[in-house]
């Protein structure tokens, strides 16, 4: 019996994953669509996608899961390496991830606001700081932008 009361105290002190991150989300400008999916956080992992409709095409698969140093967003970018970023800030509906030593970005930033999740992407390029920001409308899973 004690066994199982400090296994449940052991559960609840670790840092809740971003559940609230859960669900398909749509940025529609003239002639681009920018959509980003999360699964909920069942089985102690979350896993995204997201895919950029446009002039150019790009996608990204994504996982949030617990780590030896714990929650990281690992980014598994179109025609790029992977890359593992660290948690440095998690709040009830903001999480903040970072890795120095990748080449850009070295911060990406997720936040919700009612039916709006804002990601953002952060660091440097030759030297000089660059950032890029979307705000995703919740959406049913089907849902397109009009291109």
């Amino acid at each position: 019996m004690l066994k199982i009361v400090l296994l449940g105290v052991s559960l609840m002190s670790e840092p809740a994953l971003p559940n609230w991150m859960a669900g398909h989300w749509l940025q529609c400008t003239p002639g681009r669509e920018v959509s980003e999916t999360w699964t909920d956080a069942r089985g102690d992992v979350l896993l995204g996608m997201s895919k950029t409709l446009g002039r150019r095409t790009s996608w990204e698969f994504s996982r949030i899961g617990r780590g030896s140093e714990g929650i990281s967003f690992f980014a598994y970018p179109s025609n790029q390496r992977p890359a593992e970023f660290r948690a440095i800030e998690n709040a009830d509906l903001r999480i903040v991830f970072e890795n120095t030593g990748h080449d850009f970005p070295n911060r990406i930033t997720y936040r919700r606001e009612a039916d709006h999740l804002i990601a953002r992407i952060e660091g440097t390029v030759d030297g000089k700081p660059r950032s890029s920001e979307w705000t995703y409308t919740l959406s049913p899973l089907k849902a397109l932008c009009p291109l």
